[in-house]
């Protein structure tokens, strides 16, 4: 459940980490079972795969974000059970962590700004009898969308394809959607790695991925954890929706959930494609109603480590349980 980002005044010499906390979708759905056939990803047009030998550490191809100084600005959505958003909450409600020590809150916002939004869909075979529902529980996502807001398309079967880049107009999108046929397996980790590519064309802030599948990956050149030291090291925060189903297993639930709370995200899983479009529209609040913190760290070392940040919420009089999500954490600079 978390993020990270890094925005640069135009007029100032200091640099911003920000820790996303609402943004990347992964709907997850059903994918033939078998022997996984290898197949080379050919690079689509201005978005490329690097190609590679044998499975060299994700970090030393992707870098750490490296500043003078920092805020570290974390982005919190706070909701009940139910996935309705808190609102009202004070900076008093807030306390926040980092590696254990409690930070001074000093930047405090409840705000809705423009998302870049990467959709992740699955055109596997699996998805046969599926893909109406979800392109209908997509629109609800555009509906809700704001001034600013743009969005791109990437389908994955064999493997990752972009469809769409980034456009504020859905129609465009939606249109894109609709010349989708299921076939095949199932490239999800591809999918992500070529979507976190394509999100360095966002033009706003705040990033985010979602992805719409049934199944877990059978496909990829690229593990889970490459994909999740990836998304570790990015702005991007990614939302799952799994469809569950009989070949459906625990192990790519898991996988899926893992990924999502390593950007601030949350996996949604759902017992049936009906249930898709109450996901999406969970992910759609998550996106558009946020807290962001706003903390100096106490350790000013420039040590390039991983910093693990921690966010508790003081849950209003007679309230329900509360979910809160954040990103975990960030490399310091070195």
């Amino acid at each position: 459940m978390r993020q990270i980002q890094r925005l640069i005044s135009p007029s100032q010499a200091f640099a911003v980490v920000l820790l996303c906390a609402g943004c990347t979708f992964v709907l997850c759905a059903q994918t033939p079972t078998g022997s996984q056939t290898q197949k080379s990803l050919r690079s689509e047009t201005r978005v490329s795969i690097v190609p590679r030998v044998g499975r060299p550490d994700v970090k030393s191809r992707f870098g750490s974000i490296s500043v003078d100084s920092k805020l570290v600005l974390v982005p919190v959505t706070v909701t009940d059970p139910a996935g309705k958003p808190i609102v009202g909450l004070s900076t008093e409600a807030f306390q926040i962590f980092e590696d254990g020590s409690e930070q001074r809150i000093t930047h405090f916002s409840h705000e809705d700004t423009p998302v870049s939004v990467g959709i992740i869909f699955d055109s596997s075979g699996s998805m046969e009898g599926k893909l109406d529902k979800s392109r209908e529980a997509l629109s609800r996502l555009f509906v809700a969308s704001n001034p600013g807001d743009e969005y791109f398309l990437v389908a994955f079967s064999d493997r990752p394809k972009l469809l769409a880049g980034f456009t504020p107009d859905s129609s465009e999108i939606q249109s894109s959607l609709l010349s989708i046929q299921p076939k095949g397996w199932t490239s999800l980790h591809d999918a992500i790695y070529l979507s976190v590519n394509h999100m360095k064309r966002a033009s706003n802030a705040r990033k985010a991925l979602l992805v719409l599948s049934d199944g877990g990956d059978n496909n990829s050149r690229f593990s889970h954890r490459e994909i999740k030291s990836l998304l570790r090291e990015t702005d991007i925060c990614l939302y799952a929706v799994g469809i569950l189903g009989p070949r459906v297993t625990s192990g790519s639930m898991k996988s899926l959930a893992e990924l999502a709370e390593e950007t601030g995200g949350r996996m949604f899983p759902v017992g049936n494609v009906n249930q898709v479009p109450e996901a999406i529209a969970k992910i759609t609040i998550a996106l558009h109603d946020q807290y962001v913190l706003g903390y100096t760290p106490n350790n000013s070392e420039n040590d390039g480590k991983y910093r693990k940040v921690k966010v508790k919420v003081v849950a209003p009089p007679d309230s329900p349980p509360l979910h809160t999500s954040w990103r975990p954490g960030y490399y310091a600079p070195f």
